[in-house]
């Protein structure tokens, strides 16, 4: 036992590793033992990595941008192809295809020392082939407490530790600063439905980090009582009583065409595109999100 480090035996006595930022991460663990047998060696700590990675693969577009910001470079040689910012990485690191189908035998190529998923934005199959060969650093976020623990996790993994605390304290106080501005009462949460896709139309659960987003936001999402994200009818939208209909940015890119659309079948309802990035990143993106709640919320009101 290492400090920080437990090791499950298997029958494959080869060094495998697989490291987990969340405990909630149980369900994920326990569908890889079931499929395959070897040595994986446990990381509650991100103090239990012996070594500073230099070779760094980030499947996922917000945690690119949040090693950027933590200060990396050229420790960082491989991206997906949705890792937009920052836009020099976009133009000149390797990438390793979609976040939901990556190029292995192209991740394999770049020998990478430390690999960063997520347990949502990557499939698992594919996370679990990676575990065969190499460390994997998975998150798992569900809210802003989680994205706060992710930054300072991933800034100690990566040796970027005081850089990690500074950020996080910044995203914190802002977002401190965003719900002493709701406290007037002219400030009442307002009921929205928030779109990520159509035909069909999904939206998204009570569970997810979108929604904790929302609610900082000062809306109050009328899907709630479901979870992750569920395809919902015209109807139940009509049904839910939602004062306005968000239309994101993506993964679905929502536009103004769409807007028309959707009034012409709710015309009672507010529509609205929004930024998703805004909603759903949950690396160093944070920094811009509460500025733009506020003003978002402010022109919900002033359109009343």
């Amino acid at each position: 036992m290492v400090a920080g480090i437990s090791i499950l035996k298997g029958h494959d006595p080869s060094n495998r590793e697989i490291l987990l930022s969340s405990k909630r991460n149980a369900g994920f663990r326990s569908n890889l033992y079931r499929f395959y047998y070897f040595y994986y060696m446990m990381i509650s700590n991100p103090r239990g990595l012996n070594y500073l990675p230099k070779r760094i693969v980030s499947l996922v577009p917000s945690q690119t941008e949040l090693l950027y910001s933590l200060g990396l470079e050229e420790e960082v040689i491989g991206i997906t192809k949705f890792c937009i910012y920052p836009n020099k990485w976009f133009k000149t690191k390797t990438q390793i295809g979609g976040t939901k189908n990556l190029n292995i035998e192209k991740i394999i190529s770049l020998s990478p020392n430390l690999i960063i998923a997520n347990m949502e934005e990557n499939v698992k199959e594919s996370v679990e082939e990676l575990c065969k060969l190499y460390p994997v650093w998975m998150t798992d976020i569900a809210n802003l407490d989680d994205s706060i623990k992710m930054i300072e996790d991933i800034s100690q993994l990566i040796g970027k530790e005081q850089n990690g605390i500074i950020l996080s304290d910044k995203i914190k106080h802002l977002f401190r600063s965003l719900d002493s501005s709701k406290i007037s009462e002219e400030y009442q949460p307002v009921n929205a439905c928030y779109l990520i896709w159509r035909d069909p139309y999904m939206t998204i659960g009570g569970d997810t980090f979108i929604n904790d987003m929302l609610e900082k936001a000062g809306f109050l999402n009328v899907f709630a009582k479901f979870n992750r994200y569920p395809k919902i009818s015209i109807e139940a939208i009509r049904q839910s009583n939602c004062e306005v209909v968000m239309l994101s940015s993506e993964p679905f890119p929502f536009s103004e065409k769409h807007i028309k659309e959707l009034k012409a079948i709710l015309p009672e309802v507010k529509i609205i595109l929004v930024n998703g990035e805004m909603f759903s990143w949950y690396g160093s993106r944070l920094l811009k999100s509460p500025g733009y709640f506020k003003t978002l919320l402010q022109n919900v009101f002033e359109s009343k």
